[in-house]
């Protein structure tokens, strides 16, 4: 399927395993390096007058991510995904907020959403075109990828995410109290319409031979995804269990795989809750800048490990000890930064083969 992995078919075993809570020889890791400079490709130069005009060239970000995967190493189980890409709130902007385009990497939309009279006005428009681009980008990334990269679906931010949103996060805190079934009926229309969105470009990927994956690179044959709510680090826990809870749930019963992202210390408050979802595989923590530092958080990582989840553990190279004397590496998938060169990461991948057979060494 991928010109240049050989060991596909032994990377899909070990995620599968990964999501069961076991192994087949050691945890799920994930790296990559960058090639030296004299092996480098350019990346193509930007002549686009606007950046909302070269976040939408679907044929220069074809090129672009080509151009990304063919200049890394990629080490362990690391895949080479290219993640069709207009933002954090795309699925808000099929409902009519616009989107703006920054410079590095960011979009955010403005809500449209003023009074709740008029929520039922607001509807998935299939002609909206952000979702014509999205299509248009997941045609263009299937065609150039062949061979190349797994085209992944994109970053879909719905439930309470997308109705922060349509109406700004802010004046949704205070709706939780003021009109808290307007808030309700609308999370209601969304989820059914989130359905049928991820619905649509779920049968795109699978009908072009691919497994589905997207921004945490694990890939699965089935109904593959990652909830969140990143609304949650502004609400208490009775407020979220009371309003959001039950939509996650919902979507992990609705998917095959889901890994939860929760994001930053803020969030953390609503951590047992997630746990307490049966059909919940795994949790993404994420620290957050200015949090940094495996050690003071693995009272976190165990708390999950505990009630059987798996989990994305993201650390630094040098880090990777403080993992294999704390944790149990059934149920880790290790995301690892600053792996100084191709040796170092290849040892490192034997370093986790002895850890799963309880023969630990430092890594050189």
């Amino acid at each position: 399927m991928l010109r240049n992995v050989p060991d596909y078919d032994q990377i899909l075993r070990r995620m599968d395993a990964f999501w069961h809570g076991e192994l087949v020889d050691r945890p799920v890791c994930t790296m990559g390096v960058a090639k030296p400079a004299r092996e480098r490709l350019p990346e193509p130069p930007s002549h686009h007058a606007t950046s909302a005009e070269r976040w939408q060239d679907a044929e220069y970000q074809a090129e672009l991510h080509r151009v990304r995967i063919a200049n890394t190493v990629f080490l362990g189980d690391a895949l080479p995904v290219a993640m069709p890409n207009l933002g954090p709130e795309i699925f808000a902007s099929f409902y009519g907020c616009p989107i703006h385009f920054g410079d590095v990497g960011t979009s955010w939309t403005d809500p449209i959403l003023e009074e709740w009279g008029d929520a039922d006005d607001l509807t998935l428009d299939w002609q909206s075109p952000y979702l014509q681009k999205m299509e248009e980008l997941t045609d263009v990334f299937i065609e150039r990828g062949q061979g190349l990269w797994i085209t992944g679906m994109t970053d879909w931010h719905p439930g309470g995410d997308a109705v922060a949103a349509l109406r700004d996060p802010q004046r949704l805190a205070v709706d939780l109290i003021t009109n808290p079934d307007d808030v309700q009926r609308l999370l209601v229309r969304l989820e059914k319409d989130y359905w049928r969105v991820y619905e649509h470009f779920y049968q795109r990927l699978r009908a072009a031979g691919l497994p589905i994956t997207s921004w945490i690179p694990l890939v699965h044959e089935g109904r593959y995804y990652i909830p969140q709510n990143d609304f949650s680090c502004m609400i208490s826990p009775g407020m979220f269990a009371e309003f959001f809870l039950d939509g996650i749930r919902r979507e992990c019963q609705h998917l095959d795989r889901s890994i939860y992202h929760l994001d930053g210390p803020a969030a953390l408050r609503h951590l047992d809750a997630l746990l307490a979802i049966p059909e919940l595989h795994a949790i993404q923590w994420v620290y957050g800048a200015g949090n940094e530092g495996y050690e003071r958080w693995v009272p976190v990582y165990r708390r999950i490990q505990q009630a059987g989840k798996g989990m994305q553990v993201s650390v630094a190279f040098d880090e990777v000890p403080q993992v294999i004397e704390t944790l149990d590496p059934h149920g880790v998938y290790l995301s690892v930064g600053g792996v100084p060169s191709v040796e170092a990461g290849e040892a490192l991948l034997r370093e986790l083969e002895r850890w799963c057979t309880g023969k630990v060494y430092p890594v050189a």
